[in-house]
């Protein structure tokens, strides 16, 4: 996002009510028409379905200055899914209207939704092809490299701090809680990753990728 386009967005939608809230508060839930589009300015919000053993599966986070759900706006796509904040986080309430009008009368606004539309699409593209021929290791790892791209903190030395649990990474991969666990251990070994409490680091996110390339 360039930005010119960044400021103009945020002109626009700062314009509507401003709300906080805290980490975990569901935005929308699935089957629920959203009465608003929600511009994203601090935190991050997950869009997140739930499985028949009560698992969360993530299918997509949002991050400032994210605008969302599109899909239910542009399409009148039926939404399935739930959205939930992950850390506190500020948001402004965009009438539905307003957000539409916004968009289709704005060509450069189009062209980098339709950019990230792109940019989202080749991440779950890269999540089906690991899904359907990738081993959990490499699930793991297409994961944790996907993240520090996304999320992540680069440090001096050149290494990544996730912000992100166990449970966060097996909602986003699809694997068990256990299975991450497990995988995870076998990266500490190879003094690849480290973790705390509510963190992973990443020594170097070209280790990793060496790594899942020789696993494929």
């Amino acid at each position: 996002m360039t930005v010119a386009v960044r400021n103009k967005i945020n002109q626009e939608f700062s314009k509507y009510p401003r709300r906080t809230y805290p980490r975990g508060q569901i935005l929308v839930f699935a089957d629920e028409s959203p009465e608003h589009v929600f511009y994203l300015v601090e935190g991050r919000v997950r869009e997140y379905d739930v499985s028949y053993r009560g698992n969360e599966i993530i299918v997509n986070i949002f991050k400032p200055t994210s605008f969302f759900p599109m899909s239910w706006v542009v399409n009148k796509t039926p939404n399935k899914y739930f959205y939930k904040t992950e850390t506190p986080t500020v948001l402004h309430i965009v009438p539905v209207e307003a957000a539409l009008a916004f968009v289709m009368s704005n060509p450069d606004v189009v062209l980098d939704l339709l950019s990230r539309v792109y940019k989202g699409m080749d991440g779950l593209l890269g999540r089906l092809v690991h899904l359907m021929s990738g081993t959990a290791q490499s699930r793991l790892i297409y994961e944790l490299i996907t993240g520090c791209y996304r999320f992540g903190e680069q440090t001096k030395d050149g290494s990544f701090i996730l912000n992100a649990s166990e449970v966060d990474i097996a909602a986003r991969s699809g694997l068990s809680r256990e299975t991450v666990s497990r995988e995870m251990h076998k990266l500490k070994d190879e003094h690849l990753v480290s973790t705390a409490k509510g963190s992973i680091s990443i020594k170097s996110i070209a280790s990793l990728q060496k790594k899942l390339g020789a696993d494929n």
